[in-house]
């Protein structure tokens, strides 16, 4: 009997502290009508100065644990997808282990960006039919009000920060992780990313003077990629999955721009109403950006059987990813 693997839970976590459109205005020359009709972002949430990573993925872990009557000690695996990690070493996932007292569980960190969730299931979802491990916990989690340069206008109306988490299994759940598609261009990596801090710059004056410990990103080129390498993500994971566009029921996208998601659900001929927004409310929250989407679908509970959802993401390195789910009666 072949294995499967079946998202049995999943959980999110949002700061409280909401960042709107408005209170940009007051920090940097933008304005709501501005940030509304090019991103679709009216507000975001922003961590405490005392709220790190691992404590917004440990809550979102939590949660998804408790909504599966699920006990941290049966955890076998936990993976963190997160580019702003509480330290470069040890691992977030190493924290969360502690703090939601997984004490059996091996954890590693992966780094895909904003792609992060889809690459987190698309592993845990290889360990689990492999055999290797019965119940790993996929976390997302981004402080990345951290590396957030608040005197650059273009970046900072568009992060915020939050967790999301989900309970992979090889145990039968009502949601079932079926194929995905990866891929990567590391010969655009300039277009996205933190030029400090590691060991090509570690940290100096120089480099704090020259604000390389914030996110840099050429918004345009990051876009036109974006659109492209999405929808040839999603037209293959379709295909690999022997369904036509028609069959999919859901679109849930990584919350970076209004028009690169309303692009994606023309191409896939998906219908408003069917793509999953949360953008207008959290902003682009990284790697957690589809776990708290999906979260949010799913507490509607709204999905019937049989229902196929896609998943896809973008982001630096550049990755990008996408992934179908299936529900299905348990």
């Amino acid at each position: 009997m072949v294995c499967k693997s079946y998202i049995l839970s999943t959980g999110s976590y949002l700061p409280k502290k909401v960042m709107s459109n408005a209170d940009l205005e007051k920090i940097v020359d933008t304005s709501d009508e501005w940030i509304v009709s090019r991103t679709g972002m009216k507000e975001r949430r922003i961590a405490q100065d005392d709220e790190f990573t691992s404590d917004m993925g440990a809550k979102a872990a939590k949660i998804a644990l408790d909504k599966a009557d699920f006990k941290a000690t049966d955890i076998d695996l936990i993976i963190v997808a997160t580019l702003s990690p509480d330290y470069i070493f040890p691992s977030t996932s190493c924290l969360i282990q502690e703090k939601i007292g997984a004490t059996n569980a091996a954890a590693f960190d992966i780094q895909a960006a904003c792609s992060g969730m889809i690459y987190g299931l698309s592993t845990a979802k290889s360990f689990i039919e492999s055999g290797a491990y019965k119940n790993i916990l996929v976390i997302a989690s981004e402080k990345l009000s951290s590396i957030i340069d608040y005197q650059d206008r273009n970046t900072c109306v568009l992060f915020g920060d939050g967790s999301a988490a989900c309970l992979v299994s090889s145990r039968k759940g009502s949601i079932r992780i079926g194929e995905y598609s990866l891929g990567c261009d590391g010969g655009q990596s300039n277009l996205l990313m933190m030029p400090g801090g590691g060991s090509r710059n570690p940290a100096s004056h120089e480099t704090v003077d020259k604000r390389m410990h914030y996110l840099q990103m050429d918004g345009k080129e990051v876009f036109r990629h974006a659109v492209r390498r999405m929808e040839a993500a999603s037209i293959k994971c379709i295909q690999k999955s022997n369904l036509s566009e028609s069959e999919i029921d859901y679109l849930v996208p990584h919350q970076a721009n209004i028009r690169i998601i309303e692009a994606i659900a023309k191409r896939c001929h998906i219908p408003n109403e069917r793509v999953i927004k949360t953008i207008q409310n959290y902003g682009n929250t990284s790697a957690s950006s589809i776990g708290i989407t999906l979260d949010e679908l799913l507490d509607k509970n709204i999905i019937k059987q049989n229902e196929h959802l896609l998943l896809v993401a973008f982001g630096a390195g550049l990755t990008w990813g996408s992934m179908i789910l299936t529900s299905e009666e348990v």
